[in-house]
Order: C-alpha cells, then sequence, then structure tokens
C-alpha cells in the first residue's frame, strides 16, 4: 500500500498531469482512498501499541482506574479495527461513492408496505451509525400504513461499498397487525442499491432519449412543497427507467437530482449486463441473484433473522431492524470475495 501510495504521489505531482482532467481526478481519488486507509490502518497500530505500553505500566503500578480505562480504550479499537476490517474487502471502483437505495413494496400488502418502513428505518439507523447522511429523495406512502416506495440518497465514505450487498428481495413472516384474525403474514419488499456516479465516470445521455415531467408534490409539507409544479419525473426511453424526485422546492434541484438518479442507475444497469454474461460464460457459477430473495425476517413462530446467500443468521431481530446490519454485510462480502 505504501509503495502504491508513493507512485500516486509522483503522478499527481506531474505537471503534465492535468492535461488529461479525467486522468487526474482518477489518480487523486486513488491517493486520497489509499491516504484514508493507510492513516486508519496506523491509527489502529498506534493505538494498540500504545494501550500494551499503557497496559505494562498500570499492572506495574497496580492501577485498576488505569486498566479500566485500557479496557475501554481496547473495545473502541476492536470497533474501529472491525469496520476498517470490511472496508479492506471493498474492491469495486465505485465502492467509495455515494449511493441511491430503493425500497419497493411486493406481493403482502398493506403488510408489505409496513415492511417497506422498516426497511427503511433499518437503512436510515445503519447509516446513522456510520455517520452516513441520509435524505428522502421521492416516497409514496401507502393506502392504509407505511410506504409502497421509496427512495433514499446515503451520502458519505465507502457509502456504495456498505450498501451494495443490501439489493434483493426481503421476507417478512409475522402475526399481521392488520389481520383481524391473527394470521400469521409473509410479505415480500424489494431493495435496490446504486452508486451515484462522479465526473470520473462518463455516461453518455442524449436529450432525445429523455422525456421530463413536472408535476405537483404529494404528501405532507409546507412552504409551497405540494402548492407548485416542482416535483419531476425523468423516463429513459431506450431502457425504461424511470426515476422521479420531489424533495426540494425548487424544480431545478429535483431534475438535477433525477440526472444523478438516472445515470446511476444507467451504470448499475451496465454492470449488471456484464455480470450476466460472465456468469453464463463459466458453467461453475449459479444464477446472480440480483432480485432473488436474500434475507428473511422471522418474527413467528420464533425469530430469527437469516440471510440466504451466506447462512449467516441472528435471532436478535430487534438489533437488526435498528440497523445492526455488520455481521450480513461483513458475511456477504466475504462470500463474494
Amino acid at each position: 500500500m505504501q509503495e502504491k501510495l508513493e507512485s500516486l504521489n509522483a503522478k499527481s505531482e506531474d505537471p503534465d498531469l492535468w492535461n488529461n482532467q479525467l486522468e487526474a481526478q482518477l489518480i487523486l481519488k486513488e491517493k486520497s482512498l489509499l491516504e484514508t486507509q493507510l492513516n486508519a490502518f496506523l491509527a489502529i497500530q498506534n493505538g494498540l501499541k500504545d494501550n500494551r505500553e499503557y497496559f505494562d505500566l498500570a499492572k506495574l503500578e497496580g492501577d485498576a482506574q488505569l486498566l479500566g480505562d485500557i479496557e475501554k480504550n481496547l473495545t473502541a479499537l476492536r470497533k474501529i479495527s472491525d469496520t476498517f476490517e470490511v472496508e479492506c474487502l471493498f474492491s469495486g471502483e465505485v465502492d467509495s461513492n455515494n449511493c441511491f437505495l430503493d425500497i419497493n413494496a411486493g406481493a403482502g400488502g398493506t403488510d408489505s408496505c409496513d415492511f417497506g418502513s422498516m426497511l427503511l428505518r433499518m437503512y436510515e439507523r445503519f447509516a446513522a451509525s456510520k455517520k452516513f447522511k441520509v435524505e428522502i429523495v421521492n416516497m409514496l406512502e401507502g393506502e392504509e400504513a407505511g410506504i409502497r416506495s421509496a427512495t433514499i440518497k446515503i451520502s458519505g465514505h465507502f457509502a456504495y461499498g456498505w450498501m451494495k450487498m443490501e439489493s434483493g428481495v426481503h421476507r417478512l413472516v409475522r402475526i399481521s397487525p392488520f389481520n383481524a384474525n391473527d394470521k400469521r403474514q409473509t410479505s415480500f419488499t424489494s431493495v435496490w442499491v446504486y452508486p451515484e456516479i462522479d465526473d470520473t465516470i462518463e455516461i453518455d445521455l442524449q436529450e432525445k432519449d429523455l422525456r421530463i415531467d413536472v408535476f405537483r408534490s404529494s404528501g405532507p409539507g409546507g412552504q409551497s412543497v405540494n402548492t407548485t409544479d416542482s416535483a419531476v419525473r425523468m423516463t429513459h426511453l431506450p431502457s425504461g427507467i424511470v426515476v422521479q424526485c420531489q424533495n426540494d422546492r425548487s424544480q431545478i434541484r429535483n431534475r438535477a437530482e433525477c440526472m444523478k438518479m438516472l445515470k446511476s442507475r444507467l451504470y448499475d444497469l451496465e454492470i449488471k449486463k456484464q455480470k450476466e454474461v460472465l456468469a453464463k460464460s463459466e458453467s461453475e457459477k449459479t444464477d446472480n441473484s440480483w432480485g432473488h430473495q436474500i434475507r428473511s425476517y422471522v418474527l413467528h413462530p420464533y425469530q430469527m433473522v437469516k440471510d440466504l446467500r451466506t447462512d449467516y443468521e441472528t435471532g436478535n431481530i430487534q438489533a437488526v431492524l435498528d440497523g445492526g446490519l455488520e455481521g450480513f454485510i461483513k458475511a456477504a462480502l466475504t462470500e463474494k470475495m
């Protein structure tokens, strides 16, 4: 890592580098990521070294208070180390980017919509634990409860890397609070995560391939949010991809956010096509898992969350719904590697 960073430093100091803007941006982005990873590693290494020295001192002097402080330091260092270990598994070109996350209710009626709101809360809490910023780009509420669909933008270091393995169909089994007979209900909700595309990746979008509609924002809101035609829906005619944004009072800003989402989805679509071609060409590989059930959340007759790709499971379902996804994400990334 140190040798590669030194090589990138040499390239970044080349006066001719900015003759090619795209190459310069790629080099500086890679340099910044390596510096961040190296600094994180050194911080963990130095923290461990310091606490070993403090431990020897506390043991020699019989300082119980210092031993307690060392235990707290090591517990915090372990959490930092676990996060760093997962981030070392990020190898994709856009893993460091921000991302968009779509939630869409499926089979299961009102229970599916309610499940969608449970997943939205889960992802918001996980993002908060990583100090990521979450913005609701678009939301359609269910008729009775929950959400029919929602799109959120998650911004932060390695946001897409952390979230990308959540794409797929999620299944909930529980006693339905919307069933008068207290029957067990199974419902399905899909999640789709795709990276925000920055200027280092070029996506060719022709104006003739776009249909842009403006409409009045729906849902609660004040200060002209739902009294003007500020919401924007953008359709990419060749692919049929539709995105929409209504989180801002400005039609211009909503249009810009739609363009970001559309470019991101087109990039994601192309990557998936390449993966499908690769999977078909290698007979030992199974069908790709996009669009297939990846995880079950069972609240009745027992409590268990199980990832069907890795068999990773836990009985502490409330911790998962409160955003405790690290174990699932690490297992999925390790399996993928």
